[in-house]
Order: C-alpha cells, then structure tokens, then sequence
C-alpha cells in the first residue's frame, strides 16, 4: 500500500474542499495517484447526486458580478438544501468563483461546460455536492449587457444587475440605488409600455374579483370596504378615462359645496389619488412607475430623470428559493 503523506492529503483538499479524511480515503484507494484520487471524490459526489436528486435546493447563495469596464454583469444562484450551508463561508466563496467564470458565458449551459480547474462547472457541482452531502445546483443564470451596468447584493439571497444607457455623472450611485430597487421591489418589466393588452385586461378581472370577495367578508363583519379599482395600469387611462375622471371629480367638488375658484388647488391632488388608485399592476411590476424606494414622493423614472440624459436599458433579479 502506497504511503500517504499529511502534504498530499492537504493537496487534495485544498483542490476538492473535501474533508481530510475522504481526501486520505481516496488517495488510499488510489494508492496515492492524486488524479486518480480526484476521480474517487467525483464519484463519490456522483453517489451523492444520484440519491439527492429529487431533493429541492431552495437554499444557497446569490451573487453578481460585473467586468472591470462595466458593461456586462452576471448574476447567479448557487443552490443547496439547507440554509447552514448557504450561509458556510466556503460555500459562499465557491459560489463568487462560479459567478467569475459566468461572466464569462452568454448562457447557463455554456457556463456549466466551462472549465474549473481542470473539470467542468457541472462536474464540480457534482464533486462539491459530494463534498458537502448536499445537493448542489444552479438554480439562477441571468447575464446583462449595457453602456453602464451596477449591481447589488442583498444579503446573499437577492441579486440585482441594472443597465444604463450611459455612464453620467455619479452614474455609480444611480445604477446601485435602481438595483436596490429591483432587490426590494420585485418588478418583473421596465414599463407598464410593456405590457400586453390582454394580460392587463385578465389581471383586472382577476383583482377586481378578489377585492370584491374581500369586500363580501367585510360587509359581514361591518368593516369599511376596499375600493374596488376600475383600471389596474396606466396603460387603461387613456385621455378619455383622464377626462371623465376629472368631471367626476369636478361633478364631487360641486356637490360639497367646495367654491369654484378654489378647484384648481384640490383637483391635482384628486387626479394624482385617482392614478395612484388605478395603477396598481404597474406599481407592483413596473420598475420605472413604481414609488422609489428612497423617496416615494417621486417615481423611478423620475428619480433617474433627475441625472439627466440616461435612461434604464434593462435589469434582472435573481434570488434563492
């Protein structure tokens, strides 16, 4: 039997992350041939990928990465089982080497054929999962392109790339807070100029019919009633909807009594609470219409108005679970 040195067994586990003693095991039953004890951990990882297969890894880790000239971001996933594990400092280490060579890649499926040291990005996945016991995956791939590209990290869990037009003037601080804003908030497109016309009529259907079930078990237990919207997107209120909202609005100021002279002071107001009331899909999912995060007196599209000649050319979000 070859005799295994402490170097060696290090060796191997500084180039697997596996555990001293699996790392003597496999040079054991390698009799000592390092790449040969390489194979003995993939196959072991392998083992433990087939029996975790069907396990969910809705944990794990997010990160973004962007290139030195910022125009091209990546953010990804890498996901395991547990939550100890997402947060182990190897495992976020490993998942910031992984995010390195994405950047690299247009695609998921060109990323887990590229090289890592010697193996492909999916072989180790298969070796780390056998590392660690857990199933290891990429469960997020999203790359970006741009004149201008930031990012941010929340916390490892949400990881958000926005693209500008253009690099302004503390561009920088821009493109963070616009990513915060993707982290937090959540939208799914740029524009309520996005959406499709039967999508917007089918989500109105759907809420209007849910606020008005609610509505059905307030009046039950005699509590004030939601209103019941009759639009949900901008992209309904159109100059004829604006008009009849502002003479109903007039026809209600006449009818309190409120002085005529006076209307031009409380309308705006008026019509600014009717939009609110009447947007709520585009504020839910809308990046540029929604309320931004550091100042919600203002839009996105406003805020990134007030840097002058830029605008927002694409974002994307990743997050565990």
């Amino acid at each position: 039997m070859a005799k295994i040195t402490a170097a060696e067994v290090n060796k191997l586990r500084k180039a697997t992350g596996a555990g001293m003693m699996d790392c003597k095991n496999a040079l054991v039953e390698a009799e000592g041939d390092f790449d040969k004890a390489i194979e003995v951990l993939r196959k072991k990882g392998q083992k433990v990928a087939a029996k975790r297969a069907d396990r969910d890894s809705s944990e794990g880790a997010a990160i973004a990465k962007v290139n030195e000239d910022n125009t091209a971001g990546v953010a990804i996933v890498l996901g395991c089982e547990t939550d100890f594990v997402g947060k182990n400092e190897n495992f976020v280490a490993l998942a910031n080497q992984l995010a390195e060579i994405a950047l690299n890649n247009d695609t998921k499926e060109a990323f887990l054929e590229a090289d890592f040291g010697g193996m492909t990005v999916a072989e180790k996945l298969i070796e780390q999962t056998g590392v660690i016991g857990e199933k290891l995956e990429i469960t997020a791939f999203d790359k970006l392109e741009a004149p201008y590209i930031g990012f941010y990290v929340h916390i490892n869990k949400i990881a958000a790339l926005v693209g500008l037009s253009s690099k302004v003037d503390n561009g920088e601080v821009l493109v963070k807070d616009l990513a915060m804003q993707v982290a937090s908030m959540g939208a799914t497109t740029l524009s309520y100029k996005d959406f499709d016309a039967s999508f917007v009529a089918s989500e109105t259907e759907a809420r209007i019919a849910v606020i008005e079930k609610e509505n059905e078990e307030l009046v039950r237990l005699g509590k004030t009633l939601k209103n019941v919207p009759n639009y949900i997107s901008m992209a309904q209120l159109t100059p004829e909807v604006m008009t009849k909202a502002e003479d109903d609005a007039k026809a209600q100021l006449k009818a309190e009594g409120k002085p005529e002279q006076i209307w031009g002071k409380i309308l705006p107001g008026k019509m600014d609470r009717f939009v609110s009331d009447n947007t709520t899909l585009d504020q839910e999912q809308c990046l540029l219409d929604q309320n931004f995060i550091k100042d919600e007196k203002m839009s996105v599209a406003k805020y990134v108005g007030s840097y002058g000649d830029v605008s927002v050319t694409g974002f994307k979000r990743a997050t565990v679970g």
